[in-house]
Formats: structure tokens, C-alpha cells, sequence
């Protein structure tokens, strides 16, 4: 019954994959906080809600970059990043265009992905989803700091112990041991306590309310109407704000959609998959701006147009148009924006060039010979003036899309420009001049170094300098690197990477915890047993015992 799980590469992460259903029409499954794609299946009422949906679509289901199958090599991610995640398995599976059904906070990539690549989407079906996860004035529903503490203690304190008051998120099953039980495993296969304390922090960072607006896309909101994780509240303010939206308030407490009245959620999206045009085109789509103006220079910077043409393709821009001693180009997403932008400044004072950079998201044409129209143009140029030479100004909207990018601000001000109602809040990011390398997350760098650890896997000597001296730089310089693009020191990615081979012996071969621990350079099994449950949050000998 349970379909094949198979992975493909988004950059050098690998995502794993499920494909299933009959239908017409291709559906993308956003799961929320954490999953597994296999013990999914081992959940009946799950089980049956997929069946169902496997009937109204061809169902693709993931696990996000670390979480589930998929690699934990990454502790952090940005909404970016889970939206790469996406087109990577659509394309993986052959799926130019599907449906994206978000789930509680897969409702964020989904919202993200809708708006950037409508052309991509048929159409966004969510359940139980917010547009940020902090309270203030104009979002009262959200949690408050204290509220969201609570959740950090119960994953610093419970995760582990099957504790974890999961009640409300299922309140009709609360007393169903064996459902809660099922829940409970799920969350924690899902993650280590680790990265769900990282995940669930982000989190709290992550605010769409500025791109719900440009979500064009038809959009089924459904919400019940007492959750308590997340208030119904959210789900109008959301459909109030996505142009062509339906929203339909369902009666119950549940947050998680395949329990409670999961006939009427079904019936739902059954109506929207039918009432779907598939040859819906869209003029227009979400772009994230990046705008520079350059002073000075020396005899090696005559090229520079050429040199900032050629780092911003590689940091995937594309579009760059210059006047002068300025230029404007565009990116997929603020992230990859602000690592270029980190880029482009180092480089440029190498050639004694200074370059202040300005970052925005607007809408625009998907040629970008219309992107920058009258009311973009003046607001852009508005931005670009109050940036500071050898700074990255951002607007609201693009660091709210940054929480996990590992990069910091300071806020600057608000920007007020005639004819607009609201003032828009600036900020800097972190001094670029604090960036001793480039900050770009280099897909080749790291598939290198996973190579070499690969290749020495069994060598339970090597060690940190044996990798710098194969790499060929030092270890400060490699320490920074990986920081960068994964966020995990030298010597927790060559565990990681260890683990991570160990368990694919394990499930493909018949040999002892005992022999694999040392044919991946583990000499303590005791060790290499701790180390195993502390990455993916259960122990080698339960997946040995289902061979």
C-alpha cells in the first residue's frame, strides 16, 4: 500500500519523495512542523484521507530538508529554500503544473511558491494556516512569546519522552492512546529535538502577510472554527487578502485535517480540483529586486559590468539592466538576493568600488522588460537613495522572508513616499565588511567535501586537518565556509554524513549494528548508537528489528 519512497537533489540536498493517485490533475502535499513520508502510512485515518485524495489527483508527497528522509545536513532553512524543495520534486516527477495543499505552516512555502511561480501552480488549497507566528497589534491571533515558550520547553524537556501535549492538536483524539502514541513517533521521526527547537524558532520569525496580496492563483482557505493552535481568525485575514480565494470555516477543534470531519474537507477539495482551468495563464509574478549604485574604482574595474553581470548569474539573478553607475536586477527570492548582494559588495571593493545595494520584493512581468513600471521605479529608486555605500537595505517584506538565512539587521527607518498610504520599515543587514568569504551557498563546495568524507568513510582517524589538507585550504577558512552553507561545524558534518550512510545500510543490508557502526568509522557501538538516535531521533536497532 505504501508507495515507493525515491529522493532527488535540490542543490546538493537530497529530498525524499512518495507518488501516488489516479487523478487528472498533479497535487503537491506542504506537510506542517515536521513529517515522515513513510509513517504516514502507518497512521489508518491518514492512511484513508490520502487514499481518498490518491482518487481526485496524482498525490506528491515530501519530507522539507531536515526533516524526515530527507537530509538533516541542513539545520536551517529558508521558506526559499522549502519553495527550491518544491520545484524540485515537481520536477523530479515530471509536473509542470499542480496543485500546492499546505498544511499549518507548509502553508508558508506554499503561499511563497503560488506567488513566484503562478505559471507552476493550478491552484493553493490550505488547512489551518497563518500568515505569521508571533502576536502584535495588527495580528492579535498569533501566539505571544510567552505562548510560544511554552512550545520550546516541551521540546527541550519532552521530545523525547512521549510527553509532548499533543492533545490540541487533535482534540477529538485525545483519548485514543494509540493514535497519540502514532503522533508522538511521528513528530519525533520526523526531527531530532534539535532541529525542531531550530524549525519551530524560525518560525516564530516568518511573516508572509506582504505577499499574500500577490497571489493570484484560485486559493481554497480552510480552517475549523475553535483550533486552538491556529485561530480561524488567521484563515479569514488570509482569504481577505488573496484576490481570487474561497474560504470555508469547517466545525470542529482539530488542527490536523485528516481527523474530525474529514468528509467535508475532502468534499471540498474535490469541488476545487474540479472547478480548477488548467490553461490559466499569468501575466505577472512575484520578483525580488535587487538595485546598486557604485562609486570609485581603479585600472582593474573597466569590466565592472561585465564582473557584476557574471556574480549575479551565478547567485541565479538574471534581468540586470545598467544606467550609469547604477543597475537593477532580479532574483527567484530575497535569500539568494542578499548572498549575491554580500557578494557583489566584497568583490567590488577589491577594485576599490564602493556599492550600496537596495533589496525589495514587487510584482512584475515574467520577460522583466515591464518589471519595473511607473509606481516600482519610483518606490525602488526611493530605496536605492537612502542606501549606504558598503550596506544591503532591505525592505519589510524581504527580511520577513529571511528568518533562517543566518544573517542579522538593524532597523533603519521608515521609508515615505507620495501617493503611498503606509510607510515602509527599512533595514540593514549585517555589515557585509564582517565577510571574510563569500557567503553564497556553493552546491559544488559542499558536494565535494561530502565526496571526500564519503570516499574516508570507514577511516574512524579522519579527521578534521585530513579534510582541510584534501580541500586544500585552512581549517578556519573551511569552519566559516560550512557554517555558511550548512550551518553544522567540520566535525558534525563528517558525523552527519557517517550517519547518514550507516542508515542506509541499515535498511538495505543484512549486516549487524555492530559491523555497520565500524564500516562507517564508528569504533564504540554505545557511541555510534547515541550518536544515530541524537540525529534522527530514533535508534538503530528499531529500524534493524523491521528488516
Amino acid at each position: 500500500m505504501k508507495p515507493i519512497t525515491q529522493y532527488t537533489k535540490s542543490g546538493s540536498i537530497n529530498i525524499a519523495y512518495q507518488v501516488f493517485g489516479s487523478g487528472s490533475k498533479d497535487l503537491v502535499y506542504i506537510p506542517g512542523w515536521v513529517s515522515n513520508i513513510d509513517l504516514m502510512w502507518a497512521c489508518p485515518e491518514l492512511v484513508n484521507f490520502l487514499l481518498e485524495l490518491g482518487k481526485m489527483a496524482r498525490v506528491i508527497l515530501f519530507d522539507k530538508r531536515g526533516t524526515g528522509l530527507s537530509d538533516r545536513l541542513v539545520e536551517f532553512s529558508t521558506l526559499e529554500e522549502r519553495m527550491d524543495d518544491i520545484r524540485a520534486v515537481m520536477d523530479a516527477v515530471g509536473s509542470e503544473k499542480a496543485v500546492l495543499f499546505g498544511h499549518s505552516e507548509g502553508g508558508s512555502a506554499s503561499a511563497l511558491f503560488a506567488a513566484t511561480y503562478p505559471n507552476r501552480t493550478l491552484g493553493m488549497i490550505s488547512f489551518g494556516i497563518f500568515a505569521k507566528r508571533r502576536y502584535s497589534k495588527d495580528y492579535p491571533w498569533a501566539p505571544t512569546d510567552e505562548e510560544r515558550q511554552v512550545v520550546y520547553d516541551m521540546i527541550e524537556n519532552s521530545w523525547g519522552s512521549g510527553d509532548m501535549n499533543l492533545e490540541s492538536l487533535a482534540p477529538s483524539k485525545a483519548k485514543d492512546k494509540q493514535f497519540m502514541e502514532w503522533l508522538s513517533n511521528y513528530f519525533r521521526s520526523g526531527a531530532s529535538p534539535s532541529a525542531a527547537m531550530v524549525l519551530t524558532k524560525m518560525n516564530t520569525q516568518v511573516d508572509i502577510i506582504n505577499i499574500l496580496g500577490s497571489i493570484k492563483v484560485p486559493a481554497l482557505i480552510m480552517q475549523r472554527t475553535h483550533d486552538i493552535d491556529v485561530k480561524v481568525e488567521e484563515g479569514r485575514f488570509i482569504a481577505d487578502r488573496i484576490e481570487n480565494s474561497k474560504f470555508v470555516e469547517l466545525e470542529g477543534q482539530d488542527h490536523l485535517f485528516w481527523v474530525g470531519n474529514t468528509r467535508e474537507v475532502l468534499n471540498e477539495i474535490e469541488g476545487f480540483l474540479n472547478d480548477i482551468e488548467p490553461e490559466q495563464k499569468h501575466d505577472e509574478r512575484l520578483f525580488t529586486i535587487v538595485a546598486g549604485k557604485l562609486k570609485g574604482g581603479n585600472d582593474e574595474s573597466s569590466n565592472v559590468k561585465e564582473l557584476i553581470e557574471e556574480i549575479i548569474k551565478k547567485g541565479k539573478g538574471k534581468n540586470t539592466r545598467f544606467d550609469g553607475l547604477s543597475f537593477i536586477s532580479t532574483f527567484d527570492g530575497p535569500s539568494k538576493a542578499v548572498n549575491c548582494g554580500m557578494d557583489l559588495i566584497n568583490f567590488m571593493k577589491s577594485l576599490s568600488i564602493d556599492l550600496a545595494i537596495a533589496i525589495d520584493m514587487k510584482e512584475g512581468a515574467f520577460s522583466g522588460s515591464n518589471l519595473i513600471n511607473l509606481s516600482n521605479k519610483e518606490f525602488v529608486d526611493a530605496l536605492l537613495k537612502e542606501a549606504k555605500f558598503n550596506q544591503i537595505l532591505v525592505s519589510q517584506a524581504v527580511k520577513y522572508l529571511l528568518s533562517g538565512a543566518d544573517v542579522s539587521f538593524s532597523e533603519y527607518g521608515n521609508l515615505s513616499i507620495p501617493g503611498m498610504i503606509d510607510n515602509t520599515a527599512l533595514y540593514f543587514v549585517s555589515n557585509p565588511d564582517e565577510i571574510q568569504t563569500p557567503v553564497l551557498r556553493d552546491d559544488e563546495f559542499l558536494d565535494g567535501i561530502i565526496d571526500i568524507i564519503e570516499k574516508n568513510h570507514n577511516i574512524e582517524e579522519f579527521s578534521v586537518d585530513m579534510l582541510c589538507k584534501e580541500v586544500g585550504i585552512s581549517e578556519r577558512q573551511l569552519q566559516r565556509k560550512l557554517k555558511a552553507i550548512t550551518n553544522k561545524s567540520p566535525i558534525q558534518l563528517i558525523s552527519s554524513v557517517r550517519l547518514h550512510q550507516a542508515k542506509e545500510l541499515l535498511q538495505h543490508t543484512s549486516k549487524s549494528i555492530s559491523e555497520i557502526a565500524y564500516m562507517t568509522g564508528f569504533n564504540n557501538p554505545s557511541y555510534f548508537a547515541k550518536s544515530f538516535k541524537k540525529e534522527f531521533g530514533i535508534s538503530p536497532s528499531s529500524i534493524n528489528s523491521t528488516k
